[in-house]
């Protein structure tokens, strides 16, 4: 909005120009957001209190959980609230990408939304059923991946790996559907791994940092040239999108973090792991999202393992519990120490996956 209506006005106060930097305006876009967050987030959580909105644990986890019982959830509100309104504000509203990305934030909360709504009103940890989510999940990503096969370059179908500098298949029409697994598959690896208080936000905030600096050398072709990455036009807008969605997750981390105020519920998770797997999708980095999510890669395979491992063994267990924040939980450690140590792995994992660009 800032860019349509003031950057015009440079004629007549040249200091109005910054608006036109995609820097300027992503900064304050992070700042807003995260001061929306601050300002909104005590009253939303003193009015979920009121209308008893409160999060229903589960029985079989560890104990120390059951205290938690009846925190406000649905926090994701928050986040996708504060974000609507900064990328509003300081984008470009003739970037589809920022549209796209944004719709898929505001769909997979939706989805969030109603499991969440569900599961307050039954007071249980049942939301919607498993299919209607699945299918749920496949109808908003369709929606990401045939905008962009329809409206994306030359490159939107390619896929490229880290350590190589050209792609090395085009999958064509084929790209769509495997697009929205893969959107569907993020979307939900982050909803797994957001059971500590603060774990999912911080991991995300750790992997919004790596897309934020993606998603700006992207959308330079002087740049992009240089570290031999995909040059994808517009990409750079996103920017603004990813600090947005950074400062919104900060200010939601002041209250999230431990001992938690409020957590974010399906509406974030599923919002944040749908975003996450759309922004991968646009700059080409579908493989080295695998890197930059790296915990939630663990946190996901160790469900799968437990699983096929209980099967196999006919009631065994690989793990103390799964995912795997709940299995370190287990063996004794403290909340604040599984949820500082994962962030630590998030950070590697994203310092990691930023190396592979010159190693092309």
């Amino acid at each position: 909005m800032f860019l349509e209506l003031l950057y015009p006005l440079v004629k007549f106060f040249s200091p109005l120009n910054v608006f036109r930097y995609l820097t300027f305006r992503s900064a304050y876009a992070a700042v807003t957001a995260l001061l929306i967050a601050f300002l909104l987030g005590p009253g939303l959580i003193e009015r979920l209190r009121v209308l008893k909105f409160g999060q229903s644990v589960r029985t079989d986890g560890p104990e120390s959980h059951l205290a938690k019982t009846g925190t406000p959830t649905m926090g994701g509100l928050l986040i996708i609230l504060a974000v609507s309104v900064a990328v509003l504000l300081w984008s470009d509203f003739h970037s589809i990408y920022t549209w796209v990305s944004l719709g898929a934030l505001i769909g997979f909360g939706l989805i969030g939304f109603v499991d969440d709504w569900l599961k307050i009103k039954k007071r249980n940890s049942d939301g919607i059923s498993v299919a209607f989510k699945f299918w749920s999940q496949i109808l908003v990503a369709s929606a990401v991946a045939l905008v962009l096969y329809f409206t994306g370059g030359s490159e939107t179908t390619r896929l490229y790996v880290p350590f190589f500098k050209f792609p090395v298949l085009d999958l064509g029409i084929a790209w769509v559907p495997i697009a929205v697994i893969y959107v569907v598959y993020w979307s939900n690896a982050v909803n797994l791994s957001d059971g500590l208080d603060g774990l999912a936000t911080g991991l995300v905030i750790m992997a919004l940092i790596a897309f934020s600096i993606l998603t700006y050398l992207s959308g330079r072709a002087d740049w992009s040239a240089y570290l031999g990455i995909p040059f994808i036009r517009g990409a750079g807008e996103l920017t603004v999108f990813n600090l947005a969605l950074m400062g919104a997750c900060v200010g939601f981390l002041w209250f999230n973090s431990h001992p938690a105020e409020i957590f974010m519920g399906d509406v974030g998770s599923l919002a944040l792991g749908g975003v996450l797997g759309t922004l991968s999708l646009i700059v080409k980095k579908e493989v080295l999202l695998l890197l930059v999510g790296g915990v939630f890669i663990l946190e996901v395979v160790s469900v799968v393992l437990q699983v096929g491992y209980f099967k196999a063994t006919k009631g065994k267990r690989l793990f103390k519990m799964a995912p795997l924040h709940h299995h370190f939980e287990l063996k004794g450690w403290k909340e604040t120490k599984v949820v500082t140590r994962f962030w630590i792995l998030g950070g590697l994992f994203a310092i990691i996956a930023l190396s592979t660009l010159k190693i092309q």
